[in-house]
């Protein structure tokens, strides 16, 4: 019985170093503050924009969120598309806002 236990704790400690590294955040992402308005609309820096369908809003866990689920005034990164709409949100972890801010 102590193997498996010993291959699912090395098991979960590679898993963890596997998830860390999946958040990749493109240099070409703008700054922001963010807050959901209504429906696919939400501001941006105190600008209303549009959500793009199909748009990925990704918490500081990495994981999908509604656009309702923001907390309004997270700090994100963000990417338009060529329409000027929003098609990716990153809501940043406090290191990650305290890198932006320098």
């Amino acid at each position: 019985m102590r193997f498996p236990a010993t291959l699912l704790v090395c098991l979960c400690l590679f898993a963890a170093g596997a998830h860390a590294q999946l958040r990749n955040i493109p240099v070409q992402a703008k700054d922001g503050q963010i807050r959901h308005l209504q429906d696919m609309i939400v501001s941006i820096n105190g600008v209303a924009v549009r959500l793009a369908p199909g748009v990925q809003i990704r918490d500081r866990d990495n994981r999908l969120v509604l656009p309702t689920a923001v907390p309004p005034g997270s700090q994100v990164k963000y990417l338009v598309d060529e329409h000027g709409m929003v098609r990716q949100v990153w809501i940043l972890t406090p290191a990650e806002a305290q890198a932006v801010k320098k």
